[in-house]
């Protein structure tokens, strides 16, 4: 299978000519699924400490506006998350979109961190805790969205469901980009699943800033592919035999 990562700016000026370039990369290279940021049109709202409805709404709307533009990575499946409103609570829902299916829910984001730049716990309600793999065409994937990565039970877990792929929409800083690659590694060899992960990055000064390094690792920890300011969009074939076969091995074999 054909994937693509990426890194997508922050800045709404900057992202729409980005997204035309990896609009184009993913028609060039025939990929069949992309993986995009965390919630990517909309400026980050968790950097107020303060809730705010009118910028909450407004991420909604330009959420609503992009959401028909999807369309245009077809044939491609495109996995991504987006602020709603479920049962009157607001939370961060992880989605796919395919040309069949059009979008579905597929996870809502449990762990949220409360802290500078991050206060996402006073802009969102957590999930109902549930990591259940989606179904994209013969492919199983499971979300861990940014946070949820740190929780390696869930990774885990969700190879014992036999899931191909872990995906991981981020909006995390420039100066843990290491850190979090290190997750990634570690994602798929608990899993023994491709961990692909796309963040946000920025070009400008205002907190967070958001440190780009999407990845592609494959199931035994080895790093396929990363994106960087000069290569923001990277697209790398994975068989999906190495992650069924990689539920064999160590560690998934292991009995609890």
């Amino acid at each position: 299978m054909r994937v693509t990562v990426c890194e997508l700016d922050d800045d709404p000026s900057i992202f729409a000519c980005q997204w035309e370039k990896l609009v184009a990369h993913v028609g060039a290279r025939g990929s069949q699924l992309v993986l995009l940021p965390e919630m990517p049109f909309h400026p980050w709202l968790a950097r107020r400490r303060e809730f705010d409805l009118t910028e909450w709404k407004a991420a909604l709307m330009s959420h609503d506006a992009w959401f028909p533009r999807l369309q245009e990575m077809a044939p491609a499946a495109v996995l991504g998350t987006r602020p709603v409103v479920r049962r009157e609570q607001r939370l961060n829902e992880g989605f796919v979109w395919d040309i069949g299916g059009g979008y579905r829910p597929a996870h809502f984001k449990h762990y949220l961190p409360e802290e500078e730049g991050f206060w996402e716990a006073t802009w969102f309600g957590r999930g109902d805790g549930t990591f259940v793999p989606a179904q994209v065409g013969p492919v199983e994937v499971g979300f861990a969205i940014c946070t949820e990565l740190w929780f390696f039970q869930h990774a885990r877990a969700y190879g014992k469901q036999g899931i191909h792929i872990i995906a991981s929409p981020r909006g995390t800083m420039k100066a843990t980009v290491e850190r979090w690659l290190v997750g990634g590694r570690a994602t798929a060899i608990t899993s023994g699943a491709f961990s692909l992960s796309s963040n946000r990055v920025s070009s400008n000064d205002s907190e967070p800033i958001f440190g780009g390094r999407g990845w592609i690792v494959s199931p035994d920890g080895e790093v396929l592919g990363l994106t960087s300011r000069e290569q923001p969009f990277v697209t790398v074939d994975i068989d999906l035999n190495q992650a069924e076969k990689a539920k064999e091995g160590y560690p998934q074999y292991v009995l609890e």
